[in-house]
């Protein structure tokens, strides 16, 4: 097939445009490159972890239209994967127009572009944010997501809702993948893994957030991208089942939103044990409170997914973060 892959230089992308390359698909990658953290990491992605052979790429914003229009019309994709989007949810308590500009206007962008070129099936990030103040676990997809906490998820449930409009009116296949927090090799600078692992080896104190009282579904990355893959895979139909207009994951339209985790959460402070004896260092921990935006727990519940793609996560937590030092040594150096 071909495919289009927005945010092809961050983390989850370049790992899915390395697995659709390797099993035969034509990828067009697209991606801004932008400053939110280091712009080198995500050349070297694109470098170092993206075969050449059957990969183009264009570099620019999500919210730059003729770009989408032209990159759309010279590719003519088949399916698409739309991962671009302003991440974090602290920075949008700095920043939220960013948040507007990229995951509403670009992701519109994406739609129209989706619609107008015939696309087979579009899957877009979301994210497990949306569940907000939402307290009963594990999280479902049939739960409420009317509570969210930052601006950053509610850009994403807007997104869920701007699929199903483009699934309804335009008969636009759509999956949504919620994912819970993503870590391994090339991930994000701004995401917890890379931030201890910085601080343990320079010795410096780590801030654990909620006074150690987190816990995270975390999700080694080749787990998140066999998940992709097969969402990818089934595009959604659309169905005269009433009855799947009872959950706000399903529709007589063609779409479908998922969790897409390891089902398996683990305490923060684990998490810290087992980065420390990777490096083979211990760390001061400054136990601080609750930051604005933040959940206290993640955790999901993956059945759905599982039903329908046959999805298994397969990564342990402990080998999912002895891979990932192993790759921080070599990249950042010892």
């Amino acid at each position: 097939m071909r495919v289009l892959v927005t945010g092809a230089a961050g983390f989850i992308g370049s790992h899915l445009a390395k697995r659709l390359i390797e099993r035969g698909d034509d990828v067009l990658g697209y991606d801004e490159v932008n400053d939110y953290y280091d712009p080198q990491l995500k050349r070297d992605r694109l470098r170092e972890v993206i075969p050449r052979d059957g990969f183009a790429f264009v570099e620019a914003k999500l919210e730059n239209r003729d770009a989408m229009e032209r990159a759309f019309a010279d590719f003519k994709p088949q399916r698409v994967v739309n991962l671009a989007a302003q991440a974090g949810v602290r920075y949008s308590l700095q920043n939220p127009r960013a948040y507007v500009d990229g995951n509403l206007v670009g992701f519109i962008n994406v739609l129209e572009a989706c619609r107008s070129g015939g696309v087979e099936h579009l899957v877009y990030a979301s994210s497990s944010s949306v569940y907000g103040a939402n307290r009963e676990l594990p999280f479902a997809v049939e739960h409420s997501v009317d509570h969210p906490l930052s601006l950053y998820a509610a850009t994403k449930k807007a997104n869920e809702l701007m699929a199903h409009t483009y699934s309804h009116l335009y008969s636009l296949p759509t999956t949504g993948l919620r994912f819970f927090t993503v870590y391994g090799p090339w991930g994000r600078p701004d995401m917890s893994p890379i931030i201890f692992a910085r601080k343990i080896m320079a010795g410096e104190p780590i801030d654990v957030f909620n006074h150690g009282r987190h816990s995270r579904d975390f999700t080694y990355i080749d787990d998140i991208v066999e998940g992709v893959v097969r969402a990818l895979d089934r595009p959604p139909a659309p169905s005269d089942d009433v009855s799947l207009l009872d959950s706000p994951a399903t529709s007589t339209a063609p779409y479908r939103v998922y969790n897409i985790g390891s089902h398996r959460p683990v305490e923060l402070m684990h998490f810290i044990d087992l980065l420390e004896a990777g490096f083979g260092r211990r760390s001061e921990r400054r136990l601080l409170p609750m930051q604005p935006g933040d959940v206290a727990d993640t955790y999901a519940d993956i059945s759905a997914l599982v039903r329908d793609t046959g999805y298994q996560p397969q990564t342990s937590v402990e080998t999912g973060v002895a891979n990932f030092v192993d790759w921080y040594r070599g990249y950042y150096g010892p």
